[in-house]
């Protein structure tokens, strides 16, 4: 008897569990039969992208039968330029977890390991699993420190051994928000050894920063061991384009340019990050805005004597105990799609994306009304 087709895969894969993106608008509408719905599940920018970047979009369209710059010169340029480094430092990736696979085929083998923090990005395992390696999961700091389900940075380092090759670090932190301060970070960085590279996400960069996290880029000419990662996906509201960088010693982006697919980010996603990139002005004024809304939304949650995690980033993870699946779904039904993460081992918080002043005014009048029911 033939084998079945699945055992015909590698046995890490057996390992596995699918990423579950959010719930898409259009999929609640068909479920409910809804309409004016609002997503605040996924983290995206609601303020939409950069008015320069739209402009771009529109005249690249009639190029589109011509394959992309595959090398994207062009961006690397405008991004070499505005952050002091040298091109030749620089990844393009088809998104942020793109880079995220080509670093764990890079890197790691069934001989390593990767370290990443308990509640770290979902992605960490199963591009670590994908490659056979050794995946060590380092529990969170508990509730009642100062940095609540945050990085427990002195078990992290305690964890790194001979075999390391990857340790993942997001900061600020999805799905938590949580975040470590910059000489906190710089100092578990610099104490790491030289066998294993760092990957600092930093997804969440332009939040964090207003709200005390590192702006790491110069942090990667002293140490050769260090790679960030960043996306145009979250502030660059770009999502649907699918871009994203690393930025790395030369040598470490040699090896991901090695395996990169050719063309593995389109002709559109280069114009409009290049556009967006450089519209400095429109992303200091949506940031502005998104913090504030950040601060508005928890002060009303905790209005409603609901506990939140401490935030850098463009979300609220907050506690629901073990009525979240029922909010969860009086929220749905309510036109409002927020974020289960019992994936992520944390099934009494749903986590609340950042909309506009209306969206979360929307959001806290559901919610008082779905904890009364």
């Amino acid at each position: 008897m033939a084998a079945h087709p699945g055992a015909l895969g590698v046995p890490a894969l057996r390992k596995l569990a699918p990423y579950q993106p959010g719930k898409p608008i259009a999929e609640l509408e068909r479920e409910l039969g809804i309409d004016n719905i609002i997503k605040l599940a996924s983290n995206e920018n609601a303020w939409g992208p950069s008015p320069a970047a739209i402009r771009a979009l529109t005249a690249a369209i009639p190029d589109v039968w011509l394959y992309p710059d595959g090398s994207c010169h062009d961006l690397k340029q405008v991004l070499g330029t505005r952050l002091g480094v040298d091109t030749d430092c620089l990844t393009i990736g088809n998104g942020s977890n793109d880079l995220l696979v080509l670093l764990a085929e890079a890197f790691l083998t069934p001989a390593s390991n990767a370290v990443y923090s308990q509640y770290g990005f979902a992605y960490y395992p199963l591009v670590t699993l994908a490659t056979g390696a050794q995946a060590r999961e380092i529990p969170a700091l508990p509730l009642d420190s100062a940095m609540p389900l945050g990085h427990d940075l002195a078990a992290m380092c305690a964890a790194v051994d001979a075999d390391t090759r990857l340790v993942f670090i997001a900061n600020p932190n999805n799905p938590t928000g949580t975040w470590v301060g910059p000489e906190e970070l710089l100092a578990f960085i610099d104490g790491l050894p030289d066998t294993a590279l760092v990957v600092l996400d930093e997804a969440y960069l332009e939040y964090g920063r207003l709200m005390g996290a590192q702006d790491a880029a110069d942090w990667v000419k002293e140490r050769p061991n260090l790679v960030l990662l960043r996306t145009f996906s979250k502030a660059y509201a770009l999502a649907g384009l699918r871009i994203g960088y690393a930025i790395s010693h030369p040598e470490v982006a040699s090896a991901l340019n090695r395996l990169r697919p050719a063309f593995n980010v389109n002709s559109l996603a280069q114009v409009a990050a290049s556009a967006a990139f450089l519209d400095a002005t429109y992303l200091d004024q949506v940031m502005q805005q998104s913090v504030h809304e950040v601060r508005r939304l928890q002060q009303g949650l905790a209005d409603l004597r609901l506990r939140t995690i401490p935030t850098a980033a463009n979300f609220v993870l907050t506690h629901f105990g073990a009525a979240a699946p029922r909010i969860y779904e009086r929220l749905l039904h309510g036109g409002l799609i927020v974020r289960p993460v019992g994936g992520y081992g944390l099934p009494d918080y749903l986590r609340i994306s950042i909309g506009k002043p209306a969206d979360n005014d929307r959001l806290l009048q559901t919610l008082a009304r779905s904890l009364q029911l």
